[in-house]
């Protein structure tokens, strides 16, 4: 990777799902001439992922947030799984906002200063994803959405568990 930066064919390097273990043998690497720019992460308000965002902001690495609105969709989801947008608290706060509990849930870790990349493929939801600008959460709200943390992954990557280092064994 480092060899596509020198070439110009790549601005910088990103890495997915990193824990910061892995991202201190990166770091700790001998010769290495450019560190990751961002690492991509699940991140929801049932998965805060806080030390983990602390730890790469603390190294100047940006952190992109994918499944914000906890990927209700996927296609190994349970009926019994929790859904974020149907948290009352999430609920309720949009309410008051007069927005909706997805426009909350992204606009929450855009104040916590991450990238937000939220997946869909309806055009007014799309649309609506954008309209999350003319409103701020208050520390309270944000405080509110961070108690809902349960460590619980939409996405814990089942088919890499058996793996050396599959980065879900550790807390962050």
């Amino acid at each position: 990777m480092e060899e596509l930066v020198d070439a110009g064919m790549v601005k910088a390097i990103g890495i997915s799902n990193f824990n910061h273990e892995q991202i201190e043998r990166i770091l700790n690497k001998p010769g290495l001439k450019y560190k990751p720019a961002n690492n991509q992460i699940e991140c929801h308000p049932y998965l805060t992922q806080e030390k983990l965002i602390e730890y790469c902001h603390s190294k100047d690495i940006s952190v992109t947030a994918y499944s914000p609105l906890g990927s209700v969709d996927r296609p190994w989801a349970k009926p019994d799984e929790p859904s974020v947008l149907e948290n009352p608290k999430v609920k309720a706060i949009a309410e008051k906002h007069k927005k909706t509990p997805a426009q909350v849930l992204l606009r929450f870790p855009m104040q916590r200063h991450l990238a937000v990349i939220p997946k869909s493929i309806t055009p007014a939801r799309i649309e609506e994803n954008f309209k999350v600008f003319d409103f701020e959460l208050t520390k309270e709200e944000t405080d509110t959405i961070l108690s809902l943390n349960m460590n619980w992954r939409a996405c814990p990557n089942q088919w890499s568990v058996e793996h050396k280092h599959y980065p879900f064994n550790i807390e962050f």
